[in-house]
């Protein structure tokens, strides 16, 4: 490889990686656990803009606007697991979190990277989805280069959509100022040029941070309790009981009881109970409340 033509470090070869073919197996995973450790701090680098982010989501999502994660490959995968999660985890409508990647469903089982290279082919997809000034689009690429990932944020620019960019480089050649950069520079890979490691690792835990974090920010956690869980099988609604007991202090009768009558949501069944009123009340609480427990109960 010529290094002279490398500009981009997510495809610069590291130094302290050079002989891993020659390693010990042990030796060679303290060489990629020690890599590992620089993701942390990258992304410590950049918390103001994650909290930048986070606020700018929140407060369109609270006036019913979208979150929506498009990129290519492994950045684009992890938009969509992100996504996914949201429902089970937070009771979001479907619909309110979106992932997109390039290639469509086909390309989160079987790699696609011909598509990332097409730029209007982003942009259809913001199009498609006729998004607005109350949507956030999040785009998510390990080089800040991917044409599929540009494009879609330059249509989504257009149209006044807040536009954020996840990426590990040191710049974007995105010629439209973007609202929001989050570029947590993790350096070259063990593996040159192989994104889906410390690059994915950097690009999931951002997402965590701004999924979490603008969840708390709309009412669907009370203390660290995910009070808005969608408790569809046995395990989601074992832990919607355990809520339930943690937050009122009861036995697992109280809390089976109470959730029943709240079709295992434990928000309203959590307020029937405390301030021993019926599941409608309970709902007109929250309601006024902007579905925060915590207010309810204050």
């Amino acid at each position: 490889m010529n290094e002279d033509r490398v500009t981009q470090v997510t495809e610069r070869r590291n130094p302290s990686s050079r002989n891993m073919d020659l390693l010990p197996t042990e030796d060679l995973l303290r060489l990629i656990n020690r890599e590992d450790q620089r993701v942390t701090e990258a992304i410590r680098i950049v918390l103001p803009a994650i909290s930048k982010a986070v606020d700018l989501i929140a407060e369109r999502m609270k006036q019913g606007g979208r979150l929506i994660y498009i990129g290519a490959g492994t950045s684009g995968r992890l938009g969509v697991l992100d996504a996914v999660e949201c429902t089970p985890t937070f009771s979001l409508e479907p619909g309110r979190v979106i992932g997109i990647i390039a290639g469509g469903k086909e390309a989160m089982f079987e790699a696609q990277e011909a598509v990332e290279d097409n730029f209007q082919l982003g942009a259809s997809e913001i199009a498609r989805y006729k998004v607005d000034k109350m949507d956030s689009v999040v785009g998510i690429a390990a080089s800040g280069k991917t044409p599929y990932v540009l494009g879609a944020l330059d249509e989504a620019k257009k149209r006044g959509t807040l536009s954020i960019m996840v990426y590990c480089n040191e710049e974007t050649p995105l010629e439209q100022k973007l609202d929001v950069e989050i570029n947590p520079v993790v350096g070259p890979e063990v593996l040159t040029g192989s994104t889906r490691m410390k690059a994915g690792t950097a690009q999931k835990m951002v997402l965590n941070m701004i999924s979490t974090a603008v969840m708390v920010k709309l009412g669907k956690v009370y203390s660290n309790l995910m009070v808005d869980v969608n408790a569809t099988n046995e395990k989601l609604r074992a832990r919607a009981e355990n809520i339930f007991m943690e937050i009122t202090g009861t036995n697992v009768e109280t809390a089976k009881a109470y959730l029943s009558q709240a079709n295992y949501r434990v928000k309203p069944a959590i307020v029937m109970y405390e301030k021993k009123c019926s599941l409608e009340k309970a709902q007109e609480l929250l309601a006024r409340h902007e579905g925060f427990l915590r207010k309810v109960l204050t």
